[in-house]
C-alpha cells in the first residue's frame, strides 16, 4: 500500500495539482494580461460607446425595423425581452432544414416584408435567413445596397451618400481571402444617425 501510494497515488495528484495550476490559474492569467495590453478593445467585448454610454457590441446583431435604418439578419436567439431576438443568452440556430414548412413560411413572410418596404427586386438570402448563432452583427454588401434606396429616402440624404457609408463600414476579407465581405449594420446606423465617425 505503502508503495503504490508512494509510486502511483502521489506522482497522479501532484502532476494534477500542477497541471490544474498551471493551465486553469497561471496560462489564462498570461492570456488575460497580454489580451489587455494588445488588444484591449477586443479583449472587452468590443463595446461600442457613445457620448460615454455603451449602445452595444461590434460583435452582437441589434434590431431595427424603422425604415431609416439598415436592417440586419433575422435572429432565431429570442427571449421574453428580446422577442425580436438577439439574446446573447438564447444564442442558437432554429434547427429548422432546408425542407421545414415553418422556415419556407418565414422566408417567404420575411421575403413580402423586405420587398413591401424596399419596392421590390430580389432579396438577399442573409435578409431572410437566421444565421448560426442568431447574433451575427453583419450583413452582405448585397444585403446593404438593397436597402440603399430606402434608407436614402427615410432620411433625406442622396443614394450617393448612404451608398458612400456603406462602402466605408464595408470590411474586407482577412488577407484578401479569409471570409467574405462583410457590413456591421449597427456601426453603419450609428454613423448615420452621426453618433460615431
Amino acid at each position: 500500500m505503502t508503495r503504490f501510494l508512494r509510486h502511483r497515488l502521489f506522482p497522479a495528484v501532484t502532476l494534477l495539482i500542477a497541471m490544474t495550476v498551471i493551465t486553469g490559474v497561471i496560462y489564462p492569467a498570461i492570456v488575460t494580461v497580454v489580451a489587455q495590453a494588445v488588444f484591449p478593445s477586443q479583449a472587452n467585448g468590443s463595446m461600442i460607446v457613445v457620448n460615454g454610454k455603451t449602445v452595444g457590441s461590434a460583435l452582437i446583431g441589434q434590431y431595427f425595423d424603422e425604415p431609416q435604418y439598415f436592417w440586419g439578419r433575422p435572429s432565431a436567439a429570442t427571449s421574453s425581452a428580446n422577442p425580436h431576438g438577439y439574446a446573447a443568452s438564447h444564442s442558437g440556430a432554429s434547427n429548422l432544414g432546408p425542407t421545414s414548412a415553418t422556415l419556407i413560411q418565414h422566408v417567404v413572410q420575411r421575403v413580402d416584408a423586405l420587398q413591401k418596404a424596399n419596392g421590390g427586386g430580389p432579396v438577399p438570402v442573409d435578409l431572410v435567413t437566421s444565421s448560426a448563432s442568431g447574433l451575427d452583427p453583419d450583413i452582405s454588401p448585397q444585403a446593404a445596397a438593397y436597402q440603399v434606396d430606402r434608407v436614402a429616402k427615410a432620411r433625406g440624404m442622396s443614394v450617393a451618400a448612404v451608398q458612400a457609408a456603406v462602402a466605408r463600414f464595408t470590411q474586407q476579407p482577412i488577407l484578401g481571402f479569409l471570409g467574405e465581405p462583410a457590413v456591421n449594420v449597427l456601426e453603419l446606423n450609428l454613423y448615420l444617425d452621426g453618433l460615431i465617425r
